[in-house]
C-alpha cells in the first residue's frame, strides 16, 4: 500500500477529486495524509471537508493555520476576514460534528522516515520531541477546554522555545511553530510576519536551512508556504504550489517519491487577503 502526502487543498475540492482520481489510476490501494489547510479561500471548503472525512482510516490530515481559524470563527474567537470562504461550513446543519471531527486532528505525523507538519519545525526540535509537543496541543483540542485554548492560542510571542516554558505561551508557541514557521534565526527565534520567499531581517533564514537543526536525520514533509513551490531536497519535501492561486494541487508518494500533480484555475489572486 502506498501512502500520498498532499499539499494545501484550501477548500478546492474539484481540484482535489481530480488528484484523487489521478493517484488512484496508479495506486488503487493508496492512503492519504493531507500537511493541512483543507479548508479556507477556495470555492468549497465545504465539500472539501465531508470529502476528506468520508475517506475514513485511507486518509489523516495534520492541521494547519487556516484550520485553527475556522474553529476559531465558529465559536465568535476571531472575525472572519475579508478573503474567508468558510460561511457554508458555519452554517451546514452537520458544522457541529465536522467542528468535532477537525479538532480532534494532529498537528504531526511519523511515517516511515517522513515527518508531517504543516508549516514547520522549531530548528532544536528532534522529530520525537516535535511529536511530544504536538500531542501537548492535541490532547487540549480533544479535551473539554478546547474553546478556552482557542481564545489564548493567538499572537507572535513566545517568539523562541524554551523547555521551561509553561500554561498558554508553551502551547502557543508550539503551534506558531507548526502551523506558521517560515523563517528564524540560528537559535529557533520564530519571524512570523514575512511571507516571502527571502525576508531581510538580519539573522534570519528558513527554518529548513538552520544549519544543524535537529530533525536533519528524518525527511520533513510541509506545506503553509506556496511562495516556495514544490521542493524536494533528500530530507525535505515541501508541497504547497499555490492551488489557490492558479497553480497546481501536489501529492507526493513517499516510498518513491514520485510526484503528481494536477493544474488548478486562480480563485484568489496574492494579497487578496
Amino acid at each position: 500500500m502506498t501512502t500520498y502526502a498532499i499539499g494545501d487543498v484550501q477548500g478546492c475540492h474539484d481540484r482535489l477529486e481530480e488528484l484523487l482520481h489521478a493517484i488512484r489510476a496508479s495506486s488503487a490501494e493508496a492512503r492519504f495524509i493531507f500537511v493541512g489547510d483543507l479548508v479556507n479561500r477556495g470555492p468549497h471548503s465545504l465539500a472539501t471537508l465531508k470529502l476528506v472525512r468520508s475517506l475514513g482510516d485511507a486518509a489523516r490530515i495534520v492541521l494547519g493555520n487556516h484550520d485553527l481559524h475556522l474553529l476559531a470563527v465558529a465559536h465568535g474567537i476571531r472575525a472572519a476576514h475579508r478573503s474567508d470562504t468558510l460561511d457554508p461550513i458555519l452554517q451546514a446543519p452537520d458544522r457541529d460534528e465536522l467542528l468535532d471531527w477537525l479538532r480532534r486532528q494532529p498537528l504531526a505525523i511519523f511515517e516511515n522516515g517522513h515527518l508531517l507538519v504543516h508549516a514547520g519545525v522549531a530548528p532544536q526540535w528532534t522529530a520525537q520531541q516535535t511529536l511530544e509537543l504536538a500531542q501537548e496541543v492535541e490532547s487540549v483540542l480533544r479535551g473539554p477546554q478546547w474553546v478556552d485554548f482557542l481564545r489564548q492560542m493567538y499572537g507572535n510571542t513566545p517568539a523562541r522555545w524554551d523547555d521551561g516554558l509553561q500554561g498558554a505561551d508553551r502551547l502557543r508557541c508550539i503551534v506558531n511553530a507548526l502551523t506558521r514557521l517560515r523563517f528564524c534565526t540560528a537559535d529557533g527565534t520564530m519571524d512570523l510576519a514575512s511571507k516571502g520567499t527571502e525576508t531581510e531581517l538580519p539573522g534570519y533564514m528558513r527554518w529548513f536551512e538552520v544549519p544543524g537543526r535537529k530533525t536533519e536525520n528524518v525527511t520533513v514533509v510541509f506545506g503553509h508556504w506556496s511562495t516556495l513551490g514544490l521542493i524536494m531536497r533528500p530530507n525535505l519535501i515541501s508541497l504547497d504550489t499555490g492551488c489557490l492561486w492558479g497553480g497546481k494541487l501536489s501529492a507526493v508518494c513517499l516510498e518513491d517519491r514520485r510526484p503528481i500533480q494536477v493544474d488548478c484555475p486562480q480563485y484568489q489572486r496574492p494579497g487578496s487577503i
